[in-house]
């Protein structure tokens, strides 16, 4: 069989044709899953597979913690209204929706080697199980005829990876189960096996089925992820082709977790292993090459059913991505991005390809009116770990599906998010590095976004913090453009090579082409409370630790942000140090010329739960600017505001006795800014910028796409 291959680099493109300048998908509704938990919202929950009704009013998730199906009630795609679970006898693996009826495969194991599970049926209006079917195996994906008339399942009987080096090879062996349907209801004494071993150049003897679905012709195809192979079947259960999913030849990737963005590696021959797979047209199908256990090529590919490439994204998917400050840098040396999921559809007369990046958080949509060179065309921001999407184009719906739980750790629970595709610009990313790159023409990624400062001529100035401990950077951002651009990336140094042991957490102008930099220690891990003096190219030329005043009383959460005022530093601490009173922390003055401190006292908020403390502040005319925010997020999300001091109340005392109390005025709350994007509330608001005209912004730090969606808003909020 041919496996001719065509390697075409995709890149942005934003304004591909005239309807696509004019129309995107832009998210207008988050849903939180625990809101169909009923009175218990702590529970953890999750949202991964995930399809839609006929009608497309009605969402229907799998839920594996709860062990549930989830419903929601998306009649006002903006305003989705929580329907309440169907309790599930053994872990929902996937779901799949024809009319009202919804199949639901699902895991009843009790261990490797006695895989089991069941397929059900459920009338969504009355909630009624309508059918049951024992599959003789475990279930790990589910797709219904498009003409409603059968099902197909992806029998995994997946392997132990703490058992015979992590490899295939485990019996029994999976296969693909086909079951009839009629008038809606299962017809359990039709179910057939296809044997799929055998045909697998890896592990022939066992085949694990990954992912299934069905085209207009009644033909399954079969990801088998670690086996690295693709199976296309016929309705009367004869194997029509199969082939290997073949290997991509990776340049410019990062291996390394270590704490940098260093995209000069490479990865040759790196084996595909898709995972979701889905049909395009009769003819070609998309995979998301995600990668288990022996690859992951970051990519996704177009093949013709006879196993002929017609599209590899390469590492242009990628490469797109770590522009939008979405790189998991902790995942450099496993799978990169991990696209994962995939779906397709046709919107408004284009046909589209939307590719989740699991471990990045994003959604890339790709025009594929030309199947051998598809247009990325937006960069949507889905939540943490996107597991499944459904599209309903008759309602210019994309709906994405994600399972990441953080409630019990404190962050962010598992999220629905729904996309609209409309008239309009794209409101995300607000922030990219695109057409910014290395001497090798590698990207330049980023992330961590923390204190920020603006220039005489309009541009701004923004550091990363300790999550890239080795490549501190300063970042040059032009506001003037939407997105707003980084278009310099300044590396800060010590003797000539990155410069070691800092939390860059505030930035601001020396004046004479340099900058101030403003550390948050930790001695713990050895790291300073300190100032930094930086010349242009960001080289480290003064060094200066805090005086025995402060080190005597020093805590964790030290300076957050720095501002300069004639010959004086302002700095601001972001929480209470020992010496403080309940509720107040320090403002820091350094004198550069005298050398002396001195500080005054900020009374911050008392909040009900967490903390409260400061991440900036901004001189600007007659005042400073400081922005007051707690530790949480989401729904919990309290105090994100700026508030501001008159510069005549700026006179700092003598460290060690009593400080002046400074009155505060508030500016602006920021919680309807930190939901424009109608996702969930990020916590950490910790850059403000002024421009010489007055104009403010503001941005949020991503913690690096940590335990986080990955996502950045940088944001104007008009004149100060």
């Amino acid at each position: 069989m041919s496996k001719r291959l065509i390697y075409i680099t995709s890149i942005l493109a934003l304004t591909a044709s005239a309807s696509w300048a004019e129309m995107n998908f832009n998210r207008i509704a988050s849903f939180e899953t625990a809101l169909n938990n009923g009175d218990d919202v702590t529970k953890e929950s999750s949202a991964e597979i995930i399809a839609a009704t006929a009608d497309g009013m009605t969402l229907v998730y799998t839920d594996g913690p709860l062990g549930v199906i989830g419903m929601i009630d998306i009649s006002d795609p903006a305003s989705p209204i929580p329907l309440g679970n169907i309790p599930i006898d053994g872990e929902p693996a996937s779901v799949s929706v024809t009319g009202n009826q919804a199949f639901v495969a699902v895991n009843t194991s009790n261990s490797y080697t006695a895989p089991s599970g069941y397929v059900v049926a459920f009338d969504l209006a009355t909630r009624v199980q309508t059918g049951r079917c024992d599959l003789g195996g475990q279930p790990d994906a589910v797709a219904v005829a498009q003409d409603g008339t059968f099902l197909s399942v992806a029998i995994e009987n997946e392997r132990d990876e703490d058992a015979g080096d992590g490899r295939t090879g485990q019996m029994p062996a999976g296969m693909l189960l086909m079951i009839d349907i009629a008038n809606g209801a299962l017809q359990c004494g039709s179910l057939r096996t296809v044997d799929l071993t055998g045909l697998a150049a890896v592990s022939p003897e066992d085949p694990e089925p990954e992912y299934v679905d069905i085209n207009t012709l009644g033909e399954t195809v079969v990801s088998l992820q670690e086996n690295n192979h693709i199976v296309v079947v016929a309705r009367d259960d004869s194997i029509i082709s199969h082939f290997s999913a073949g290997a991509v030849d990776l340049e410019q990737v990062d291996l390394i977790e270590e704490g940098a963005l260093l995209f000069n590696q490479s990865q040759p021959f790196r084996v595909r292993e898709p995972d979701a797979v889905k049909w395009i047209d009769d003819m070609h199908f998309a995979t998301a090459n995600e990668g288990d256990m022996d690859g992951g090529s970051r990519s996704w590919t177009i093949f013709h059913k006879d196993g002929d490439v017609v599209y590899e994204s390469g590492t242009s998917f990628e490469h797109a991505i770590i522009q939008i400050g979405h790189y998991p840098e902790e995942r450099s040396g496993n799978k990169g991005i991990e696209p994962e999921s995939i779906e397709t559809a046709i919107f408004n007369g284009t046909p589209i390809a939307f590719v989740g990046a699991e471990r990045a958080s994003v959604v890339g949509v790709y025009d594929i009116s030309d199947l051998a060179s598809p247009v990325l065309t937006q960069l949507l921001p889905s939540g943490i770990g996107p597991e499944g999407f459904v599209a309903i184009p008759d309602r210019n719906l994309l709906i994405s599906a994600n399972e990441a739980d953080l409630g019990p750790d404190g962050g962010i629970r598992s999220h629905v998010m729904i996309f609209e595709y409309g008239q309009g610009t794209a409101a995300y990313p607000m922030l990219t590095s695109e057409g910014l790159s290395d001497a090798s023409g590698a990207p330049i990624g980023w992330g961590a976004i923390s204190g920020m400062v603006a220039d005489s001529d309009g541009m701004i100035y923004a550091v990363n913090d300790s999550f890239y401990g080795q490549q501190p950077t300063i970042f040059k951002i032009d506001p003037s453009v939407k997105p707003a651009r980084i278009i310099d990336a300044i590396r800060v140094t010590r003797d000539g090579a990155p410069a070691q042991k800092l939390d860059l957490e505030g930035i601001t102008l020396d004046g004479e082409g340099g900058f101030w930099l403003a550390s948050e220690g930790r001695t713990d891990r050895v790291i300073p409370h300190a100032l930094y003096h930086v010349n242009a190219d960001g080289q480290i030329e003064q060094e200066i630790g805090l005086p025995t005043e402060l080190m005597s009383v020093e805590k964790r959460f030290g300076f957050e942000g720095i501002t300069k005022i004639g010959d004086t530093l302002w700095l601001a601490v972001q929480r209470e140090w020992r010496d403080d009173p309940d509720n107040h922390v320090k403002l820091v003055a350094y004198h550069t010329d005298t050398k002396e401190w001195g500080a005054v006292h900020y009374q911050k908020a008392q909040p009900e739960k967490g903390w409260v403390g400061l991440s900036e502040i901004t001189a600007f005319g007659d005042y400073v600017y400081v922005v007051e925010r707690d530790n949480q997020i989401g729904t919990a999300a309290v105090t994100k505001k700026i508030y501001r001091i008159a510069l005549s109340e700026m006179i700092p005392a003598g460290l060690g006795g009593d400080l002046p109390v400074v009155n505060k005025e508030i500016v602006r709350d920021l919680l309807p800014d930190l939901k424009q994007l109608n996702g969930y509330v990020q916590d950490k608001v910790e850059g403000l910028a002024i421009l010489p005209n007055g104009q403010g912004f503001v941005s949020t730090d991503n913690d690096g796409v940590d335990d986080h969606s990955g996502e950045t808003l940088f944001f104007s909020i008009g004149q100060m």
